[in-house]
């Protein structure tokens, strides 16, 4: 049975923490990456957010015994620099070519999936999904309302993408979105 309160308070909580995010930051840099791919993007979040939430809501104590938070910023860190190394890469794909990658939204799925569940790792809103999970019985209204407010936070991030793709050519799109992730990268490895 779904405990409404527990609801409420998860997505609002989440989506007020998810604001200016890290995982916010890839759902825009994903979406100009991607331009034609919104749908994929968002379900790759989607799914993502739930298996992520899911998990901190179930078994987050467990993880958070098994590596230290140290262990975990020193990943992200490291994450957010390859992240951001990867954007400065150019695509040197042919325009049909590029069309044809444009249009596999199966794969963008699939790797938006990936990073967005391994970008969650260890995140504040993972956090408070661990913490909201011991602090309500129904584990199921924790993880439906954590993703909620995700999606709350994400979905517009990805159309904003869109639009800056829209406007801007993609290479300083890229380049903006390679020098936040390295930005991140270095102050999450300075404070690891």
């Amino acid at each position: 049975m779904l405990d409404f309160s527990a609801f409420v308070i998860s997505g609002s909580v989440v989506a007020l923490a998810e604001m200016g995010d890290k995982t916010q930051l890839l759902s825009l840099m994903l979406a100009a990456r991607y331009p034609k791919q919104a749908g994929p993007i968002i379900g790759g979040i989607l799914l993502a957010t739930l298996l992520n939430h899911a998990g901190a809501a179930l078994v987050g104590h467990w993880l958070a015994d098994l590596l230290s938070p140290n262990v975990m910023q020193w990943i992200l860190g490291v994450g957010f620099l390859l992240i951001g190394l990867w954007l400065l890469i150019p695509d040197r794909l042919d325009d049909s070519k590029e069309q044809k990658v444009a249009n596999r939204g199966w794969q963008v799925f699939v790797f938006t999936t990936t990073i967005f569940f391994l970008a969650e790792m260890g995140d504040k809103t993972q956090i408070a999904t661990i913490a909201l999970g011991a602090r309500y019985d129904s584990v199921t209204s924790v993880t439906l309302g954590t993703t909620l407010g995700m999606m709350l936070a994400n979905i517009p991030a990805v159309w904003l993408g869109r639009k800056f793709t829209e406007r801007l050519p993609i290479q300083v799109v890229h380049a903006i979105a390679a020098v936040v992730f390295i930005g991140l990268g270095v102050v999450t490895l300075i404070f690891a």
